[in-house]
């Protein structure tokens, strides 16, 4: 059976995720590659000046998806901002390249903690399986 973990531990393998927002009835697709967990929850991470921040604020709800030696990986799940420094230090100690252009101090770095979470794995030689957080 899988687990919260088994979600962070694909996610990463994948490397890159598509995170999938609403911009006003318009869906918005995009690379992304940052996955935390932080006190239990999983977070994600991007700057506030960002139209995925933008989107995120205005309508929570989201999807993700992975693919990695055929399975794939679908996350549905709305998107909590989490204001405190140490979301944001523990996101950006997890992705220490990102240092570069953001600081939990900066202003502009945002993470947010997905909840209400159900996350699918599929793949064409098994059956799928579900895990909610």
């Amino acid at each position: 059976m899988k687990t919260k973990e088994d979600v962070v531990a694909f996610l990463k393998k994948a490397g890159t995720y598509y995170l999938a927002t609403d911009d006003n009835g318009q869906p918005r697709v995009r690379p992304f590659g940052t996955i935390n967990e932080f006190e239990g929850k999983l977070y994600i991470q991007t700057g506030k000046k960002k139209s995925v921040s933008m989107q995120l604020h205005s309508n929570p709800k989201l999807e993700i998806c992975a693919f990695a030696d055929g399975t794939w990986l679908r996350v549905a799940a709305e998107a909590v901002e989490d204001d405190r420094r140490e979301a944001r230090k523990s996101m950006l100690d997890a992705y220490p390249e990102l240092r570069r252009m953001y600081d939990e101090d900066d202003g502009n770095t945002e993470v947010f903690a997905l909840e209400n979470a159900t996350a699918v794995f599929s793949s064409f030689t098994a059956s799928d399986e579900t895990v909610t957080f």
